[in-house]
C-alpha cells in the first residue's frame, strides 16, 4: 500500500492464516542482533482463503524455512509491507531468522539500545522490525523466548511471561528462557536486555497466590523507586477489591529507561517505563511526579486486563483499551486521595480535586484536538499512520465517554457489565461495540443511540435556558444540544447525553428535585438524560426561582453555554454543592473577565479588573474552611490553550497581556492575604507524599507565585529563601517557577544553582529546560524567549534523540508558551520548521507530536496564519517526509 494511503475500519478482513505458537531465539548484539523466529501457522477458519501475510519494516532476510524446506519457486513474494508465502496446509510450521542493528534504531521501536542495554516498543507496529510477523492485534498466539546476551553488560535478561531456566555459555555470554502462558498479539511482546537492578517485593494476590513484584532501575536510581512499588501494590489491591481482578502470572515486572517515546508500555507480565514515570523521591519529584508515577504505574497494571487478556480487534478500536483504562486510572487516584484524607469532607474534596485535575486536561488538549483538522472520533474510520492516533480524543475523551456508562447506568450496573465483558471475551480481541454490547446486555437497556459517541468527533455545545414560573412554583428547564462540523464530518446527529442537574435556593442550600408528574421529594441530584436535539423537564414544588447547577461532577464532555451573570457566578462560587461546578464557577468567571482584558488588550484600550471579580477570588483565598487542595485549583488560572479556543479569532499576545495583568493585579491588590495563607500554610516535618501535606504545598506556591508576579521585594525575597533552604523538590521548584515567572533578577542565580545541583540528574534537568522554554516574559527588558530556547540546546544535557528533553523543551516553547511562540517576526514557527524535519530523520513519532503544535492555525488571526503557512509548506515539501509528519501537516494543510 503506497505511503499516505488510507486505512479505512470498513475494509478490516481477518488474515487468511494466524498463529498458534511463536517460539523466538535472539542472539544480542549491538549492531547485528538475530532473531530466529518459529511460527505455527494456522488456517483461520472465519476468514476467505488467501496466503500466509507477514510484515516487516527495515529487516535483513537470512533465511526463511517452511515446514523445514525453502520456498518453492514463487511461493514467496516480497510487498511493500513484508511477506506473502503461499500455502496449502491447514497448519504451517516457518522458520524465520532476521538480521538487525539495534545500535542504529533512533526510531525507539522494535528493537534498540539505551545506554548500553537492549529495549523493545512494540505498539503499536514496532514488532515487525524485530521480524517478519502477521503484526496485527486480532493475531494472539502464545510466545516463548530464549535471549542470549553478553553477560558483562547485560547481566540481566527480561521477557513476559514466567521464567523458564538461565544458564551460562562460552565467551562470556549467557541465556534465559520465558514462557507467556497467555495469548497475546505481538504488539505486547517485549524484552529487556541490561545492567539493572531489581527491587522486590512478595505480595499474596486475593485467592492466595504469592507473586513476585520487580521495578528494575539502573543500581544509582535504586533509592527512587519504592513509591512505584508501592503504587504497584496498590493498584494490584485496588484492582481486586473494585473489579475482582487479579493478576494472573507469577510475577511482574517494570522496568524503567531514558529513551522512550510514550510515557509506558503495558507488555504482559513486563512493563516497559519511560523513567520520568518510576522514578522519584523528595529531593528529585514533586507532587506533582509522585501523583504521576501512581498514575501511570496504575495505568499500565490495569491494562493487564483492559488491553491485554481482552484486546483489540484492530487500531480502529484503541479507546477500547485505552479510554476504559484511563477512566480506571482515574478512578483509581481519586479512591486513593480519598482513602489518605482524614474526613468524610476532605475525601469528597479530595476526589473533586482528581477530577478537576482530569478535566483541566481534557479542555486544554482534546476540546483543541476536536477543534482543528486532526478531529477524529474515540474510534476513528481511517487513519494514514496509526502512531498519529495515540491522542487525547482516545484516551481521555474515550475515558469520558466511559464514565458516561457508569454515570447513566450506576456503579453496581457498571460492574455488572465489566463482568459480563471479560466472561464473553477473555483472551479475545473484540471493538468498542463488544464492550457496550455487554453494558447494555447486563443492564438490560439499548446503548444503539450512546454508540454515537464511538463514531461522532467534536465537542457538543449543550445549550441550557430556564423558566421560572412564580404563580405555579415551578422551574422549567430546556436543554439542547449542537456539535460543530469538523473535517470529514459536516452533519451531526444528536447524542445520548447525561446531564447531571442541581437546584440552588436563595440561601444556598440544595433543594429537592421534583419533576412534574411526580410525588414526593426527589433527590438534590439527578441525572437528565438528552437524546433528542431539545428537551424541556419541568421542576415543581419550588417557593422561589432556584440556581441551576448543571452538569455536576462534568457528567458529559461538552462545553455549556447558559447565561449566567457575574453575580449568579460569584453565588455559585460561594455555594454550589457539588465541588467540581463550584470551581467551574470560578473558572467560568475567570474565563469572562480574561477574554475581556484581552480584547481590551487588542483594542489598545487601558486593562481594569472587575472589582466584583477580585471579592469574589478574595473570598475563596481566605476561606479556610475548604481543602487547600482545593483553593489551589480554584486560584489557578484556566489554561492558555483553552482561552484561546475561545478566542475568535486566536491571537496569543493580547492573551498572553491580559493574563500577565490580571495576576499582577490580583497579586497587588491581595498581597496581604496573599501573604497571610503562605505563612500559615508551612508544612512541618519530613517530606511525605500525602494529599493533605500536598494540597498545602499547591496552595503556599501559588500564593508566591501571585506575590512575585507583583514583583514586590518582598515577595522577591520570600522565594529566593524558599528556594534557598527547601527540604523538597515541591517547594524547590515552586520558588523557582515563582522567580522565573517574574522580573526578578534573582531568577539568574536561582536557575544557575538549580542546574549546578541537578546536573548529573536527566529528569530534573527536564524540569529546568521546560520551565526557562515555557516562560512568560514579563517585560521588554526581558531575555528573549526563543534565543535562549536555541542557546539550551546547546547544552550538553540536551538531546534531539532523547524525547523526554524534546518534550520538555521544543514542547515546552511550542506548545505551552504560545504568545512567544507566535512571535510577531515568525520566527518561532521557522525554529519550528526546522526542528520538526532535523527529528524526523530519526524519529518520525516524536516529530509528529512536535508537528502538531501547529495544527489549529486557522483558528489564528488572518496576519498570523499568513506567518503560519509558508512554515508548514516547508515541512509539508521535504523530501523523505515520514508519513507521520505528512500526515499532520497535509491535514493541516487541506
Amino acid at each position: 500500500m503506497p505511503p499516505g494511503t488510507p486505512i479505512l475500519r470498513s475494509a478490516y478482513q481477518p488474515l487468511a492464516y494466524t498463529v498458534a505458537t511463536v517460539d523466538l531465539d535472539f542472539h544480542l548484539d549491538p549492531k547485528a542482533t538475530q532473531v530466529t523466529s518459529r511460527l505455527q501457522c494456522v488456517r483461520n477458519e472465519d476468514a476467505p482463503a488467501g496466503p500466509i501475510v507477514l510484515f516487516g519494516d527495515t529487516l535483513e532476510l537470512v533465511s526463511l524455512t517452511i515446514d523445514g524446506a525453502a520456498p518453492a519457486d514463487g511461493q514467496l513474494r516480497h510487498t511493500d509491507s513484508g511477506l506473502e508465502i503461499d500455502v496449502s496446509a491447514d497448519s504451517v510450521a516457518l522458520e524465520i531468522v532476521t538480521r538487525i542493528d539495534p545500535s542504529a534504531n533512533l526510531t525507539l521501536s522494535g528493537l534498540y539500545q539505551s545506554r548500553g542495554g537492549f529495549f523493545t516498543q512494540c505498539e503499536a507496529e514496532g514488532f515487525r522490525r524485530i521480524t517478519y510477523f502477521p503484526d496485527r492485534p486480532d493475531v494472539m498466539a502464545r510466545f516463548t523466548v530464549r535471549l542470549e546476551a553478553d553477560a558483562a553488560t547485560c547481566p540481566v535478561l527480561l521477557s513476559n511471561g514466567n521464567l523458564l531456566e538461565t544458564g551460562a555459555l562460552p565467551n562470556g555470554r549467557h541465556f534465559a528462557r520465558w514462557e507467556d502462558p497467555f495469548l497475546k498479539p505481538s504488539y505486547l511482546f517485549a524484552l529487556v536486555a541490561a545492567d539493572l537492578k531489581a527491587l522486590e517485593r512478595k505480595v499474596d494476590t486475593m485467592s492466595g497466590r504469592e507473586v513476585l513484584l520487580q521495578v528494575w532501575v539502573e543500581a544509582r536510581d535504586l533509592d527512587r523507586v519504592s513509591h512505584a512499588m508501592d503504587s504497584l501494590v496498590h493498584s494490584l489491591r485496588w484492582d481486586e477489591e473494585v473489579f475482582g481482578l487479579e493478576l494472573d502470572l507469577d510475577r511482574f515486572m517494570i522496568v524503567a529507561v531514558s529513551d522512550f517515546n510514550m510515557g509506558a508500555m503495558e507488555n504482559k507480565g513486563l512493563n516497559i517505563f519511560n523513567t520520568k514515570y518510576v522514578l522519584a523521591n523528595p529531593d528529585t519529584g514533586t507532587d506533582l511526579d509522585f501523583e504521576n508515577v501512581e498514575s501511570v504505574v496504575a495505568h499500565e497494571y490495569f491494562h493487564n486486563w483492559t488491553g491485554n487478556r481482552v484486546t483489540c480487534r484492530d487500531w480502529f478500536q484503541l479507546t477500547l483499551k485505552e479510554g476504559l483504562t484511563v477512566f480506571r486510572d482515574q478512578q483509581f487516584t481519586a479512591d486513593m486521595m480519598a482513602r489518605a484524607s482524614d474526613s468524610p469532607a476532605a475525601a469528597a474534596s479530595a476526589r473533586a480535586v482528581t477530577r478537576i485535575a482530569n478535566v483541566r486536561g481534557l479542555r486544554a488538549g482534546q476540546f483543541p484536538e476536536d477543534a482543528g483538522p486532526m478531529a477524529h472520533p474515540i474510534r476513528p474510520d481511517s487513519y494514514q499512520e496509526i502512531n498519529n492516533f495515540y491522542t487525547a480524543t482516545v484516551y481521555q475523551k474515550g475515558a469520558e465517554v466511559i464514565r458516561m456508562l457508569l454515570t447513566l447506568l450506576g456503579r453496581e450496573g457498571f460492574r455488572n457489565g465489566m463482568d459480563l465483558y471479560f466472561s464473553y471475551h477473555d483472551g479475545q480481541a473484540v471493538t468498542c461495540d463488544d464492550f457496550v454490547g455487554c453494558m447494555a446486555e447486563a443492564n438490560g437497556v439499548d446503548l444503539d443511540l450512546f454508540m454515537r459517541w464511538y463514531s461522532q468527533a467534536g465537542t457538543p455545545h449543550l445549550k441550557a435556558e430556564g423558566a421560572w414560573d412564580a404563580a405555579a412554583g415551578s422551574y422549567t428547564l430546556t436543554l439542547s444540544q449542537h456539535t460543530p462540523p469538523t473535517a470529514g464530518q459536516p452533519d451531526k446527529l444528536p447524542l445520548h447525553i447525561p446531564v447531571a442537574v442541581g437546584l440552588i435556593g436563595p440561601d444556598g442550600a440544595d433543594l429537592p428535585l421534583v419533576l412534574a408528574g411526580e410525588a414526593g421529594p426527589g433527590d438534590t441530584t439527578r441525572v437528565l438524560e438528552l437524546k433528542e436535539a431539545s428537551r424541556s423537564w419541568t421542576f415543581t414544588g419550588l417557593s422561589a426561582e432556584p440556581v441551576p447547577s448543571l452538569l455536576r461532577g462534568f457528567s458529559a464532555p461538552v462545553i455549556l453555554d447558559i447565561a449566567e451573570s457575574d453575580e449568579r457566578l460569584a453565588f455559585r462560587m460561594a455555594f454550589d454543592a457539588d465541588p467540581f461546578n463550584r470551581w467551574d464557577a470560578g473558572q467560568r468567571y475567570m474565563e469572562r473577565v480574561i477574554l475581556a482584558l484581552a480584547a481590551d488588550a487588542a483594542a489598545g484600550r487601558p486593562l481594569e479588573v472587575p472589582q466584583a471579580f477580585g471579592h469574589a477570588f478574595r473570598a475563596l483565598l481566605i476561606d479556610d474552611s475548604l481543602d487547600a487542595a482545593f483553593v489551589a485549583e480554584a486560584l489557578a488560572l484556566p489554561s492558555e490553550a483553552y482561552l484561546l479556543d475561545r478566542l475568535q479569532p486566536a491571537d496569543p499576545a493580547p492573551l498572553r497581556a491580559a493574563l500577565i495583568h490580571l495576576t499582577r493585579a490580583l497579586g497587588l491588590a491581595m498581597k496581604a492575604d496573599f501573604l497571610s495563607r503562605y505563612l500559615d500554610l508551612e508544612v512541618d516535618g519530613e517530606y511525605r507524599y500525602h494529599p493533605l501535606d500536598a494540597g498545602k504545598r499547591a496552595l503556599r506556591n501559588q500564593c508566591l507565585r501571585y506575590l512575585t508576579a507583583a514583583g514586590s521585594a518582598t515577595a522577591i525575597d520570600l522565594a529566593t529563601k524558599q528556594f534557598e533552604h527547601a527540604g523538597n523538590m515541591t517547594e524547590r521548584y515552586g520558588a523557582l517557577a515563582a522567580l522565573v515567572q517574574s522580573d526578578a533578577p534573582a531568577r539568574v542565580g536561582a536557575l544557575e544553582a538549580f542546574h549546578q545541583r541537578y546536573m548529573g540528574d536527566a529528569l530534573v534537568l527536564d524540569k529546568w529546560f521546560q520551565l526557562q522554554a515555557g516562560a512568560w516574559r514579563w517585560s521588554d527588558a526581558a531575555p528573549d524567549t526563543l534565543a535562549q530556547v536555541q542557546a539550551l540546546m546547546a547544552n550538553p544535557a540536551f538531546s534531539l534523540s532523547n524525547p523526554n528533553k524534546v518534550y520538555a523543551l521544543l514542547g515546552g516553547y511550542f506548545k505551552a508558551n504560545p504568545a512567544e511562540f507566535h512571535r510577531a517576526d515568525g520566527a518561532g514557527y521557522a525554529f519550528w520548521a526546522e526542528q520538526v524535519i532535523a527529528l524526523d530523520r530519526n524519529n518520525p513519532q516524536v516529530a509528529s507530536r512536535m508537528a502538531r503544535a501547529l495544527e489549529g492555525w486557522r483558528k489564528f488571526t488572518p496576519e498570523i496564519q499568513a506567518r503560519i503557512r509558508p512554515a508548514l509548506e516547508k515541512v509539508a515539501a521535504t523530501e523523505g517526509i515520514s508519513p507521520d509528519v505528512a500526515e499532520i501537516v497535509g491535514k493541516a494543510l487541506s
